[in-house]
């Protein structure tokens, strides 16, 4: 067992409709070597900090990079979609429709400029906030999906946006993320496991 696992209240025994239960995790980002370690790829880094901890593998699939784990009779399938940022929901669909995992299942991760670095707030709807991997899966499923938000902070110049969001993390930051994306993995399997409204009470504000 992962240590993260004592972060997540206990669930019940789980029956036999429970564990045919199916779970997309997706992390938003964008391919390529120019954008890893950035900002605006947080869904990436936090996906493969969990990847390498569980000592999984992602492999190359229909639009995009897919893992997939079984955690105690539950099928989370974790997705790291190759469509760039503004095509998150294209991505998103097709596993949906491909694994028939109801919206409900779904978890999105994704970077909030409006909320403190590390900081983390998970919501079951809400507004894409300007965020076009959001946006791009609203126009899709409308506001009602869940999504957990990692702050990256906003400590930009007027005008720098852009470049603060696609910038790599500071030195002080970068020292930060690795306790921040243990809290985020317990996060995801607590989703999985308490449920959307059991984790908002235990995780945010964290």
């Amino acid at each position: 067992m992962v240590f993260w696992r004592g972060f997540f209240p206990k669930k019940a025994k789980l029956n036999e409709a429970d564990s045919m239960k199916k779970y997309l995790v997706v992390g938003l980002g964008n391919v390529g070597v120019e954008y890893k370690n950035t900002r605006h790829n947080i869904g990436f880094k936090i996906l493969d900090a969990y990847a390498e901890a569980e000592k999984l593998s992602f492999e190359t699939a229909k639009l995009g990079s897919i893992c997939t784990h079984k955690i105690k009779g539950r099928m989370v399938l974790f997705l790291k979609p190759n469509t760039y940022m503004n095509r998150s929901g294209k991505a998103v669909k097709y596993w949906l429709d491909r694994e028939k995992i109801p919206l409900e299942n779904l978890l999105v991760i994704t970077d909030d400029l409006n909320l403190p670095f590390g900081s983390i707030r998970l919501k079951g709807k809400g507004s894409d906030g300007g965020h076009n991997g959001l946006k791009d899966i609203q126009q899709l499923y409308g506001n009602k999906y869940p999504r957990f938000r990692f702050g990256i902070g906003d400590s930009f110049s007027k005008g720098r946006q852009v470049d603060y969001v696609l910038g790599k993390w500071s030195p002080e930051e970068e020292r930060l993320l690795p306790e921040r994306c243990i809290l985020a993995a317990a996060l995801i399997e607590s989703f999985v496991f308490a449920g959307l409204q059991n984790t908002m009470n235990s995780f945010n504000g964290k």
